[in-house]
């Protein structure tokens, strides 16, 4: 990856740390899920409320408290889900979780991860690799529970 691309993806992280998509209460949500991560001590979570009688996300909010990569990667998260049914989340957050464990090597496909490939980076650092991932298992917990009921 390029100086200036990578440059450019750590300017996007920081511009959504501050934005934060998707922050919020979601009331009547269908499923919510906490995650926590012991080491750093970054927690969210991620609620999830589907349009009525489908399993298509309607929408996905989420609270917490962390570093600049986990908060970024809840608003990322945020902005991609609304819209997409419970499997393409699976396989969104499959494709993400590729990514960040990749460490570096490779070109993510932006076409499918969209926004979320501004992480690439991050995959270098493992110890920065949960930050990342955080939101993405909380979600992947709530479509979980959401196929289980």
């Amino acid at each position: 990856m390029s100086v200036a691309l990578d440059g450019l993806y750590q300017q996007v992280i920081l511009d959504h740390a501050k934005a934060r998509h998707g922050d919020g209460e979601l009331p009547g949500a269908d499923a919510q899920h906490h995650e926590r991560n012991p080491t750093c001590g970054d927690e969210i979570t991620v609620r999830v409320a589907l349009e009525p009688g489908t399993d298509r996300i309607a929408d996905l909010r989420w609270q917490g408290a962390g570093c600049s990569i986990s908060m970024a990667s809840a608003s990322v998260l945020a902005q991609l889900a609304p819209g997409r049914t419970l499997s393409e989340l699976d396989a969104l957050v499959g494709e993400f979780r590729e990514m960040m464990r990749s460490r570096g090597a490779g070109e993510p496909d932006d076409e499918v991860l969209g926004d979320a490939v501004v992480f690439h980076g991050v995959s270098k650092f493992v110890m920065r690799v949960k930050c990342g991932m955080l939101a993405w298992v909380a979600a992947e917990a709530c479509s979980t529970e959401l196929r289980t009921v």
